[in-house]
């Protein structure tokens, strides 16, 4: 019994760690993909809908689309100066972070 429990408390440490260490990466990985949308000034707006993060670029040009793929996009569409990225439960802090950092 008492392995069980040192187990449990173990795997519950490890588990802290890991989602502790994944919240440091999303900020990483966030601005990863900013200077891949060519920088915060070239972001002139940004939005969700489901999965997908909507954004409009002042130079669609300044985009490295096979990074923002490397970075875990499932799909890009690029509709003359807007980008639509699926990017799955992401999307919402995204768009808060990007909001933020605009300010």
């Amino acid at each position: 019994m008492e392995k069980y429990i040192i187990l449990a408390i173990v795997f519950i440490i490890i588990l802290f760690a890991v989602l502790k260490s994944m919240k440091k990466d999303a900020h990483l990985e966030i601005n990863k993909l900013i200077d891949y949308l060519g920088g915060k000034d070239n972001i002139v707006s940004s939005d969700y809908n489901l999965s997908r993060f909507i954004v409009t670029l002042r130079d669609i040009e300044k985009v490295n689309k096979e990074a923002i793929q490397k970075l875990g996009a499932k799909g890009i569409v690029e509709i003359d100066n807007q980008l639509k990225i699926i990017l799955g439960n992401n999307s919402k802090q995204l768009k808060k972070y990007i909001d933020d950092m605009k300010r």
